[in-house]
């Protein structure tokens, strides 16, 4: 697949998240608890999602995946037992869109990485994935993944 990479930054955003860490074939099933506990945290706040999902990695190297799981809001709402508040941006990043299974994922990293080395860029470590339709609703092919990886 031909990935098109360029700068891009995201702008101060509120979010909620739950951050775990899990070994890479548990990704799955912690995604998914995760996003129900965020989404039932909303309705009992009253907020409602601004934007797609996402996750934070901060840390995709080791056997345990040091990862957030994060929903848009419009406003700072209150901490709960393992859901925090916080506000999101990047200044300056490399992205690409991966359309596809989410398995397959890794040619858009590697897209990324070749070309942040050509241009002289250095990543900071951490990457994001907004996840831009429904796995449940959507058919793995149409899946689209916009990947950002913050830049030093």
């Amino acid at each position: 697949m031909s990935y098109t990479c360029e700068l891009s930054s995201i702008d101060p955003q509120p979010v909620i998240m739950i951050r775990s860490r899990a070994k890479a074939e548990d990704l799955p099933e912690i995604f998914e608890e995760s996003f129900a506990r965020l989404i039932a945290y909303l309705e009992e706040t009253g907020e409602g999602i601004s934007g797609p999902p996402f996750a934070i990695y901060h840390d995709m190297l080791s056997d345990q995946t040091d990862v957030a799981m994060c929903l848009p809001v419009s406003k700072m709402v209150p901490d709960s037992t393992d859901i925090t508040c916080r506000e999101v941006a990047i200044s300056n990043a490399a992205t690409t869109v991966h359309t596809g299974p989410y398995e397959e994922i890794e040619s858009a990293y590697v897209a990324l990485a070749e070309w942040m080395n050509e241009n002289g860029y250095e990543p900071t470590g951490e990457s994001y994935e907004f996840y831009l339709n429904d796995p449940g609703t959507t058919s793995p092919e149409d899946l689209q993944t916009v990947l950002f990886m913050p830049l030093k």
